[in-house]
């Protein structure tokens, strides 16, 4: 869903698990310097949360750019640090803001992190084991360990939760082409519809953001019926107020919302409120 910058001769094909992984020389470059600052700083006493947004707020400025990890042939994991979306925004910093939990500040380890987080199982399988709906994506990397939904807890409502898209659009994926990756997303659709969810209604979200803490991670549900998640980023307190740090596609960069959170959702009708998700301490 986003295009490789820079790709040329410059592309890094490294082996790891199951398939391959892409990364331009510019975006090894960005992220080992990213690793080395977090090498080298004092963080040791900041919990992922503080983690979340101290790296997030690297990445401002960064363009966004959609359609990166849809590339021809077999699945690869991609690393791109270049251009993101909202999604890879998020997997990006919270991989490394788990490094730091680990102590280990290498290459070789972010890709590790990095595909634990974005297949199913921790494992690159194939096109259908990657995590294409943010809310099995949440899901899934719970059951990992990684992080709890806490929508319900702080004060979240029963979601309708029936995401199709992608089956039911397939001539938008490439990849659905082929009869073995359309039925193995026909069957992740129907667990997820099984599954209970919950959210937060934007009407509800001002009243109930005190519940929700700064480098949350937050998923925003959509009242289209066939979709769960349009958009993604950080909690990230300013004025006493929760807005979003996100990729965002209208600015075309990673920024800090303008507007708190509750009425950045307000000027979208098919917006229809969040989840909240927050990632688990290791200690």
């Amino acid at each position: 869903m986003q295009k490789i910058i820079g790709l040329g001769l410059f592309l890094l094909i490294s082996f790891f698990s199951y398939a391959q992984t892409v990364c331009t020389l510019e975006s090894r470059e960005k992220l080992e310097g990213f690793l080395a600052k977090l090498a080298e700083g004092n963080y040791s006493d900041k919990s992922p949360n503080e983690l979340n947004i101290e790296i997030g707020k690297w990445f401002l400025e960064t363009p966004y750019v959609e359609k990166t990890l849809e590339l021809p042939g077999s699945e690869k994991l991609v690393i791109n640090l270049q251009g993101v979306d909202c999604t890879t925004f998020v997997e990006t910093v919270v991989s490394m803001t788990r490094l730091e939990e680990n102590g280990k500040f290498n290459f070789e380890a972010f890709e590790k992190e990095l595909e634990k987080l974005r297949y199913r199982n921790g494992m690159n399988e194939g096109y259908s084991s990657r995590l294409h709906y943010f809310s099995d994506w949440i899901f899934e990397n719970e059951q990992k360990g990684i992080l709890k939904d806490v929508t319900k807890e702080v004060g979240g409502s029963p979601y309708a939760n029936a995401p199709s898209f992608m089956s039911e659009k397939p001539q938008f994926y490439r990849q659905l082409s082929e009869s073995e990756n359309l039925s193995a997303i026909q069957e992740i659709e129907s667990k997820i519809e099984k599954r209970g969810y919950f959210y937060i209604p934007k009407g509800e979200i001002q009243s109930l953001e005190k519940n929700i803490q700064s480098g949350d991670i937050i998923a925003i549900t959509t009242s289209m019926s066939n979709l769960d998640i349009v958009h993604t980023g950080f909690a990230i307190e300013k004025n006493e107020r929760i807005h979003l740090m996100h990729a965002s596609s209208k600015n075309g960069e990673v920024e800090i919302s303008e507007l708190p959170l509750a009425d950045y959702l307000k000027g979208n009708k098919t917006q229809s409120g969040i989840m909240v998700s927050r990632l688990i301490s290791k200690d």
